[in-house]
């Protein structure tokens, strides 16, 4: 069953369903190199529009941290 979580990017309410079967998150292509980042820079899941937008950036490494932050002065 989802979970009520707050992503620790932007701070946005969502539901969670890591722990269930079936996740939306499931289906987003994300890089080895941006899952281990995500992993190591927050606790817990992040909102759907977040790992969208992380996954819509053309690389994230070691340089470029800041693209990990949420910006949402734009």
């Amino acid at each position: 069953m989802s979970e009520a979580a707050t992503c620790p990017r932007c701070g946005a309410p969502f539901l969670c369903g890591a722990r269930d079967a079936r996740c939306d998150c499931f289906d987003l292509e994300l890089g080895a190199a941006l899952r281990e980042r995500v992993g190591r820079e927050f606790a817990g899941c992040l909102c759907l529009a977040c790992l969208k937008e992380l996954g819509a950036c053309p690389r994230i490494d070691a340089r470029a941290g800041d693209a990990l932050s949420a910006d949402r002065s734009r």
